[in-house]
């Protein structure tokens, strides 16, 4: 199984060649710690964990290249499948992997039915928040063009249900307001939201103070 796991790192490695600060292999590395952390708590399937946070985001280049005009989760499901299909693994593996890639950002249609995908999607969640997800907002948001660090309208935006990713009219704060700091309540184990509260804390306390220091409250 390690022998596995080693050659399926170095098939997914391929796929971050060049990749974005804020998903890079980097991202996948913290992923993985933190979801075998979780899963060995949660009495998860630890191959099943490592194999899909390792492949979870093999999808998410493209993606950013295409402005988000489809959804890195499924991509990274269909180029997992012919990954995997080069082992000997048992198809309820297979097919318990492919779910947690797929259901890794948990849409409408697409919940993390098992317990694996569950803590794939909480450990990629919470890379999201805390000091790291507050370095990985700034990245992000500057890297497609957003036009300022702050602009004040930042609420206002948030309240109209609209996405900005990908746009000049996004800002860390905006995604701060849309997203991250609605991250923790979405998080499914019970370790995972251990970790999730002090993450959070920590990143609302890092923008309220940068919101009071950039408009010269402090």
């Amino acid at each position: 199984m390690k022998k596995d796991i080693e050659k399926i790192e170095l098939e997914a490695r391929k796929f971050f060649v060049g990749a974005s600060g804020c998903h890079d292999w980097t991202h996948v590395e913290r992923v993985r710690n933190l979801a075998l952390r979780i899963a060995k708590k949660e009495k998860a399937d630890l191959f099943v964990v490592e194999v899909a946070t390792l492949l979870h985001d093999i999808g998410r280049k493209s993606e950013m290249a295409n402005k988000g005009l489809f959804c890195h989760a499924v991509q990274g499901g269909i180029l997992a499948r012919k990954i995997l299909k080069k082992y000997d693994f048992k198809k309820e593996t297979i097919e318990n992997v492919i779910h947690a890639i797929e259901a890794h950002r948990f849409r409408e249609n697409l919940p993390p039915r098992t317990l694996e995908a569950r803590v794939v999607y909480d450990a990629d969640k919470l890379d999201s928040i805390g000091a790291i997800g507050v370095a990985r907002d700034f990245v992000f948001a500057r890297q497609f063009g957003a036009k300022a660090l702050y602009t004040g309208n930042e609420k206002k935006l948030a309240k109209s249900g609209k996405d900005y990713s990908f746009t000049k009219e996004d800002s860390p704060i905006l995604e701060y307001e849309i997203k991250l700091k609605k991250i923790k309540n979405k998080i499914l184990t019970k370790e995972g939201k251990r970790i999730a509260k002090e993450r959070h804390d920590y990143m609302v306390g890092f923008f309220n103070r940068f919101e009071k220091e950039i408009t010269g409250v402090l």
